[in-house]
Parts: structure tokens; sequence; C-alpha cells
């Protein structure tokens, strides 16, 4: 029997609970609600910097895919920001002084490998962390902005000055995900990718939590 729900609609719903308990993780909760330090923020862009350095490098490799073409955007694009934030945070050596945290090390390994054998996998990574750049990561750069007395340096990942209309980009995005020719099989596999994509993002809080419990003690 053919499912008529829209894939993005069916992801969406798949993805709900494992989503919120992303957001809801306790170190971006106390990082949102005025608890976490400028160091926090710090300790996250860093592990962001090799997260993204892996999805962007897997976009490179997927180009002339044809199934992962179409959502590849260089206006997306967050890995020279990224840079800049650190230098600006962490000073012109800023590479000498961060490493990827354990969870880090397994979420970029596994973005390399469905980056180089699997085009849905990849899709799965890269809708997962670039659709939530666009949504909830505007009013964390808000958020960050009045904490720590930001304007735009330090916050540049989450400036998107090439996309005018956030949502409209959105739209389009999610349209592109309904056009995919993917059988049932294939929607459930990308769905239990984003979910794969989820636990990682839940368990990076958990492992800044405890490096920020270490330091402190």
């Amino acid at each position: 029997m053919t499912n008529l729900l829209p894939f993005s609609h069916e992801l969406r719903e798949r993805t709900r609970t494992s989503h919120s308990e992303s957001e809801g993780a306790d170190f971006m909760g106390d990082l949102m609600s005025g608890k976490g330090t400028r160091e926090d923020y710090i300790a996250l862009v860093a592990q962001h910097y090799f997260i993204y350095e892996a999805i962007e490098s897997a976009a490179e490799q997927m180009r002339n895919n044809p199934v992962a073409a179409p959502f590849l955007s260089d206006k997306l694009t967050r890995l020279p920001a990224i840079e800049e934030d650190l230098r600006f945070l962490l000073g012109e050596n800023w590479r000498n002084q961060i490493a990827p945290l354990p969870t880090t090390a397994a979420y970029v390994a596994r973005i390399r490998e469905v980056g180089a054998t699997w085009a849905g996998g990849f899709v799965a990574h890269h809708y997962t962390r670039y659709l939530g750049d666009l949504s909830g990561g505007q009013v964390i750069r808000s958020i960050l902005q009045r904490q720590f007395g930001f304007e735009t340096n330090g916050v540049g990942f989450y400036l998107f000055a090439d996309i005018a209309r956030p949502r409209e980009f959105k739209d389009t995005y999610r349209e592109q995900l309904d056009a995919v020719p993917w059988d049932e099989a294939e929607r459930a596999r990308v769905i239990d990718e984003v979910l794969v994509a989820y636990r990682f993002n839940t368990d990076l809080f958990r492992d800044l939590a405890a490096e920020k419990a270490q330091t402190v003690a």
C-alpha cells in the first residue's frame, strides 16, 4: 500500500520526541537559560567545528549525486563562520586549543561513512543539522548575543546572511525531501538515520556537561 503522507511530514512526526529530547538536554538548557558560561559556549563551538568539517567535506563528495545534490547549497555553508567565531573567541591559535569529544569523534565517523557510501544517510544528517540551524539557531543567536554581549563576532555560525527568507528556504527543502523517489524501506532507513543524528546531538550535550563537571571539580 502506498504511503500518502508526504515524507517531510512523516519524518517530522517520527522524530518529534527525539528532537525534543535533544533540545532539552541539560547543557544546552543551561546555556539558553543564562546558567551557562562563555566557556561553555566556546566548548560547543569547538565541537561544531569538527562536525561541520565532516559534513561539508561529505557534501563535496555528494555534489554529483542525483539524490543529495538538490539539497546542497553554498548558502548553508557554516565552516568558515565557525572558524571566524573560534578565532574571535580563542585567538589566532584556536586550532591548537580544541579537540573532539568522544561523541563528536563517533558522530564525525558516522557522517564520513554515510557521506562516502549512502546518499540517503547523508541527507538525514544534512537535514538534521541545517534545518535546525535555520530554525532554533536564530533564537539561540539572540540569546547568546544578549547573554555574552556579542554583536556578530562570535555568533557568525548562526547568521545566514545569504538566506533572506529562512521559512521559504526550509519549505523548499521539505519539498525536495518529498520529491525524492525513495521506497518505503529507504524512507524508513533515512528516518532511522535522522534519529541516529539526534542521539549523537543529545550525547554530545552530555559529553559537554561531563567535561564541564570535570573542569569544575
